[in-house]
Formats: structure tokens, sequence, C-alpha cells
């Protein structure tokens, strides 16, 4: 099951609308790829980076796949994803056992995965951060009818939130990017409730998982910084996760796909052969 990185929060930005393919990664057997929740539907809003809205929509595909006839898809499993994707593919593994026992899990690889959401990593990431922040906040709104995003932004945000409406990631960035970022929040959502709580239940990297992982990251990525990718580290270490971690050096965010492309096809091999993991913590 492949999860995707972010396009947006409204229904035009949903990827089965274009015909973009998603990776195999090599792996011989049924592939599949879902929109989130929230996306795709006309009228609807994606609740960003939400766990439910990601990871059970990445697991439903692998249940709507052994309902299709002829696809002949058994019961075990891989979760792979890139940056938003990451997120979805760690949440479909963690709630896996859960939310789809009658499935099991082999293993779980995620590319530049976003962590720490109640952190920023230097100035840059400030903006990045505010860019992500205000999806999630007005993503939320379809999990969260006691939340009003007007309690939280400025009045530039204020004033530019039809775009999140009309525009998918490309026209968000530009829009939000170029706000006045000390003026960006009249209330920082991730610092208050009720909304720091909806933040923080959908940290990954907290649950132990007896499918063994793979985690990569790049010291260049200004989208997903290196210092969020240690701290999902440290949090899957604590818990006991066995995780292979690779970090690439020089790799922006890019460059973290297409240097973990054959790490990633090795492992799922390794995966649906059985073969031992590899451990990487304790990491540092």
């Amino acid at each position: 099951s492949f999860s995707h990185g972010t396009t947006g929060i409204a229904s035009q930005c949903a990827p089965s609308r274009t015909a973009t393919s998603s990776p195999r990664y090599g792996v011989h057997g049924v592939s599949v790829a879902t929109d989130y929740i929230g996306l795709g539907p006309v009228g609807e809003v994606h609740p960003y980076l939400s766990a439910s809205a990601e990871g059970h929509a990445a697991i439903d595909a692998v249940r709507a796949a052994s309902q299709v006839p002829g696809a002949n898809a058994g019961t075990e499993w891989l979760s792979v994803g890139g940056s938003q994707g990451a997120h979805s593919a760690l949440i479909a593994g963690e709630r896996n056992a859960t939310y789809a026992p009658e499935l099991t899990l082999l293993g779980t690889a995620a590319m530049a995965p976003p962590a720490a959401f109640d952190q920023t990593f230097g100035a840059l990431d400030v903006v990045v951060t505010n860019i992500i922040g205000v999806m999630m906040l007005y993503g939320m709104v379809g999990e969260r009818s006691d939340v009003d995003p007007d309690d939280y932004v400025g009045e530039q945000v204020a004033a530019a939130a039809h775009v999140l409406d009309e525009q998918c990631l490309g026209g968000i960035t530009v829009e939000f990017a170029n706000k006045d970022h000390a003026a960006f929040w009249k209330q920082d959502p991730r610092l208050v409730e009720p909304t720091r709580s909806y933040v923080m239940e959908n940290e990954p990297g907290l649950i132990a998982t007896p499918a063994p992982m793979y985690v990569s990251s790049g010291t260049a990525d200004i989208q997903v910084p290196i210092g969020r990718v240690h701290v999902l580290m440290d949090n899957l270490c604590a818990v006991g996760q066995v995780v292979e971690y690779h970090e690439f050096e020089g790799a922006d965010h890019g460059g973290v796909f297409a240097r973990s492309d054959a790490g990633v096809r090795r492992f799922l091999a390794e995966r649906l052969a059985g073969d031992p993991p590899t451990n990487s913590c304790p990491w540092r």
C-alpha cells in the first residue's frame, strides 16, 4: 500500500484525479494507492496529517483489494510512503493490529517522515511549519467541529484562507510563504488547546509494531528537516521498535526518495522473503 506525499487539502488535489502512477519498488504483487479521506469527493476537506484520515485510508485500500474479483490479494501487506505519505505509512503500521487484525503487516518504509509537530528547527522551518500548520488547522475542522480557524490565524492568513479551497500545494505554498510570519498566528494551534491535543494525537513513532521499519532522511531536506527525523528515531528506539535508519548526506527532500530507492527495494524484498531485519537502534 503506497501513501502519497502532500498535494493539498481540497477535493481537486486528489492523486486519483490525475494520471499519476505509484511506485512498486520491485514488489511483484497487488499494488494499491489511496486518496486520503477528504480528498476526492467534491466539497470535502482533507484533515491534513490526521492519523485516521491517512492511516485508515492506506489500510482500507488493502482491504478493498481483497474484494476485487481476480486480484488474488492476500492478507500480508507492506506499508510504504514518502513525506506526508511516510507519516501515513507509519500510522497505518501502528494501527494495523487494532484497526485491521485480519491483515498481517510485514514491514513499513518511511522516507522523509514528518514528526515532532510541536517543534521548529531553524528560521526557515518557521515558514515551512506555518504552511503545514495552516493546512492542518483548516483541515482539522473536518474532524473537530469545535475548532474555528479564525480564533488562531492572523488577518493576512484569514484573508487568504480561500486559497486552501481553490489551490493545491504549489499555490498554497506561494500564497502563504509570502505572509508576515511574525503575525501569522493570533495563537499558534500547536501550542494552545484544544488544537494542541489534536496535533499531538497524530504524532507518529510512539507505538512499537511487530513489523520492522525502514526510515530515511536527508541532511539538506528543508521540507522535513533532519531534526524532525532525529526526534522520530529517538522515539522509535525508546519504544523498542526494530528500525533500519539511513541518513543521506546532502540530500534534499526529493533527493531522499531517489537515494532511498535501492534500499527500499531491498528492504521490501527481505520482508517478503522473511529475512532477519537490520536494527539501527540505538542509533546514536
